[in-house]
């Protein structure tokens, strides 16, 4: 693993000659969605936080500070707050899923720099996220990134959220996806632990976070997050870029 493996993608940043290392072979890029396709500067899953809270308050009968309590502690335990509601309450997701997103998403602008870093990866690129489907194409619309080749929300991974190997295998099984030739690209640490215990290279975007809990600007990440970025088409582009000079 290169020096630089572990700290943020700012300059000096790591060399076309590390980069081209650690990635040769892949073929297979996954990228989650949220507060990874977008900054969370957006502020869009604050919405959802709230939209989350209220759900739960109105629905079991709790008030706002215990719900949102409840709704941390089962994302922290679960992985998701759907995934605690279901296998504590036995919701229906359909419903949950339709309220929680109904967001505003003019805060959501193209980015032509993050779509053109994308497609300029050699190979096959899918999203990976823990939100439904439907959703994610109104993020990406919105963000201008027509460039994957599928789009894994919660429904097509059997209700499974990341971090749960379920969730990893649904996709990887449908593509038919070597992990040893792929790539997850990730902004909780914690849904790059079983990437990287299959053989993925990872990359984490941001400083990270552990599902609710905010971790201070000096955390240490695990040997399980391979590299870091805090500016992700910047990132992506001298990648493309050094794995271009090696098709030549």
């Amino acid at each position: 693993m290169d020096a630089t493996a572990h700290k943020p993608d700012h300059d000096p940043g790591p060399t076309p000659g590390a980069l081209r290392r650690a990635f040769a072979g892949v073929d297979t890029w996954i990228f989650d969605l949220d507060n990874t396709l977008y900054s969370p500067d957006m502020r869009l899953f604050d919405q959802i936080q709230l939209r989350m809270t209220a759900w739960v308050a109105r629905e079991l009968g709790l008030d706002r500070d215990a719900a949102d309590a409840l709704r941390a502690q089962y994302w922290r335990d679960h992985g998701t707050t759907l995934a605690g509601l279901m296998a504590e309450h036995a919701i229906d997701p359909a419903g949950y899923l339709l309220d929680v997103h109904d967001i505003d998403f003019s805060a959501l602008t193209p980015d032509e720099a993050l779509s053109a870093a994308i497609l300029a990866l050699p190979g096959r690129r899918i999203v990976h996220t823990n939100a439904d489907a439907g959703y994610a194409a109104k993020v990406l619309a919105r963000r201008g990134l027509g460039c994957f080749e599928a789009v894994y929300g919660i429904e097509e991974c059997g209700f499974h959220p990341k971090p749960d190997p379920r969730s990893f295998a649904a996709v990887l099984d449908a593509h038919g996806i070597d992990p040893a030739r792929a790539a997850m690209f990730e902004d909780d640490p914690r849904n790059l632990e079983v990437p990287h215990r299959l053989g993925m290279r990872t990359v984490l975007v941001g400083a990270g976070r552990h599902g609710p809990d905010e971790l201070g600007p000096d955390h240490v990440h695990g040997p399980h997050v391979g590299w870091r970025t805090d500016d992700l088409p910047a990132f992506l582009a001298r990648l493309a870029a050094a794995l271009a000079d090696v098709a030549v």
